[in-house]
């Protein structure tokens, strides 16, 4: 049975995902498209190898609908006789690519697969591809009658389930801040991110190849001051545990971004002269109760531990997205996992959350500390959208 390695993962520094943000007046087509061609150039190998390409985006509508994976190969140069799909497993949709294409080649329907992902969501805001319908018939709201919610009363759910106070929330997005400036200041990104060249609002264009959503100066005093973004009368009422810590302060900003990590056979790697960075050792996916929307990673790391055999205390740094400051921490409560493995590069409270491209993202950090650090074992796992997870492990080569 092949194994499935990582011959090359990189991304895009984060733009703020509204308008004047770095990446908004590129096409999201545009950015996956400067990815995938990159990633292709900069490994020397021949397109016309590739048997797909698997991208996640999660708002397919407007700018990102019409297969916007195919879209973008096709605009990359790539040939023509190279196909593409897009995923949607909400914010792991990524991650769920990664996990086609590494399974993909297990199975030998693959030697060559880019796993991709990309979310503008200055361009194609949040909650747009739904364009005020209601996806949920009568058989969703028979079973949950009193009604879903959105992703920030899942937090404050998360956040009064675990007793996190809002210093603690504040402290641990303080925290996120302070490890990716210190990343950025050390050149750690420099290895995974792909500089790109986008028009400013006068066309004018510019090099971007720095994270923009870090801000090397928050302290948790400062977000300290932040009010509450979900509160409504009608929300308290239903649940009245809620405390209301969840403020743009501890959650992950509206981000654009893309990403791709370039995955093949070690027989192919072999034969192409190609040195992987690492391999695919475990999946797995778990879903949770879609009112508390975010817990899904615990149960998906119970697995994937039980699947590959290893203890929380064989990896060696953990990479949880950080949709919101309590999903990690609950994470980290459950598995007492050491916090200092966890996202030690900062994670999507400040480095930004690109939904459809921050499997790929977390990845590249992920494949780039291990090497950094001479770390064997790295997991990484995300909430996502009505409660979900991906969970993977992957061993340093």
């Amino acid at each position: 049975m092949p194994e499935a390695v990582i011959v090359d993962v990189a991304r895009l520094a984060s733009g703020k995902g509204k308008p004047g943000g770095a990446l908004s007046e590129t096409k999201p087509v545009e950015l996956l498209a400067h990815v995938l061609r990159t990633i292709v150039e900069r490994n020397d190998i021949d397109p016309a190898q590739i048997d797909d390409v698997i991208g996640g985006c999660v708002s397919q509508a407007g700018e990102q609908a019409l297969n916007i994976s195919r879209s973008a190969l096709l605009s990359a140069g790539i040939p023509e006789s190279v196909p593409a799909t897009t995923v949607d497993r909400q914010c792991g949709s990524s991650q769920q690519a990664a996990h086609f294409a590494a399974q993909g080649v297990i199975a030998g329907a693959y030697d060559i697969v880019i796993a991709a992902g990309v979310e503008s969501m200055s361009r194609v805001p949040m909650g747009f591809a739904s364009a005020g319908q209601k996806p949920h018939g009568p058989s969703m709201a028979a079973r949950y009658p009193d009604g879903l919610v959105n992703q920030g009363i899942s937090a404050e759910l998360v956040a009064a389930k675990w007793k996190f106070d809002r210093d603690a929330l504040d402290a641990f997005a303080a925290e996120s801040h302070r490890r990716s400036a210190a990343a950025i200041a050390d050149g750690f990104f420099d290895r995974e991110i792909i500089p790109i060249d986008v028009p400013d609002a006068d066309g004018n264009l510019r090099s971007h190849a720095v994270d923009e959503t870090v801000r090397a100066g928050t302290t948790a005093d400062k977000l300290g001051g932040l009010k509450s973004s979900f509160y409504t009368e009608e929300t308290a009422q239903r649940f009245p545990e809620i405390n209301w810590h969840i403020t743009p302060g501890n959650s992950s900003p509206l981000t654009d971004g893309a990403s791709a990590a370039l995955i093949m056979s070690d027989t192919m790697a072999s034969k192409l002269g190609l040195t992987p960075r690492a391999r695919f050792h475990s999946f797995s996916l778990a879903g949770d109760d879609p009112i508390f929307m975010l817990t899904a990673p615990i149960p998906a790391t119970h697995k994937i531990l039980k699947r590959s055999g290893l203890s929380i205390d064989d990896i060696d740094a953990y990479e949880v997205n950080e949709a919101f400051a309590p999903v990690p921490m609950a994470w980290a409560h459950e598995f007492g996992a050491d916090p200092a493995k966890l996202n030690p590069r900062g994670g999507a409270i400040s480095l930004g959350h690109a939904l459809g491209s921050s499997g790929t993202r977390l990845l590249s950090t992920l494949v780039n500390h291990l090497e950094v650090t001479g770390g064997r074992y790295g997991l990484q796992t995300m909430c996502e959208g009505a409660g979900m997870a991906n969970a993977t492990i992957i061993e340093r080569l």
